[in-house]
């Protein structure tokens, strides 16, 4: 599994495409309110350098142990469904077809004869 790693394109279902991180999409200077060239420069230089820093540093630290508790917690939600939450719609569903059975034998038995014989009267009256 770790072979067909991509490694260059990380998010290829585009899940992250609401997180903007690089400098043009965090900060900008409309017209008319410019700063100096070189600080404008040196801005972006600190701001890519301290994002990729704390980015890498806070993912070497934390990234492991995080993604190892969303691995259990997504194992924990697939080991309910499978032996749980899907065993327990079956049940209900066949619980469910017997008792649509039942409403169906009850409203034929008491319930249709009433509705033909106010067909059979109101089916001599014509326009």
């Amino acid at each position: 599994m770790a072979a067909n790693l991509d490694l260059a394109n990380r998010d290829p279902n585009n899940i992250n495409d609401h997180i903007k991180v690089t400098f043009e999409d965090v900060l900008a200077e409309p017209e008319g309110a410019h700063s100096i060239d070189c600080v404008w420069k040196l801005s972006h230089t600190c701001f890519t350098c301290w994002l990729g820093l704390c980015y890498k540093i806070s993912t070497l630290l934390c990234g492991i142990c995080i993604a190892a508790e969303w691995g259990c917690e997504f194992a924990t939600v697939a080991f309910y469904h499978v032996w749980f939450i899907t065993p327990m719609l079956k049940m209900c569903e066949m619980n469910c077809a017997v008792l649509s059975k039942m409403t169906r034998t009850c409203l034929s038995c008491c319930m249709e004869p009433c509705c033909q014989a106010f067909g059979q009267l109101f089916h001599h009256f014509k326009k």
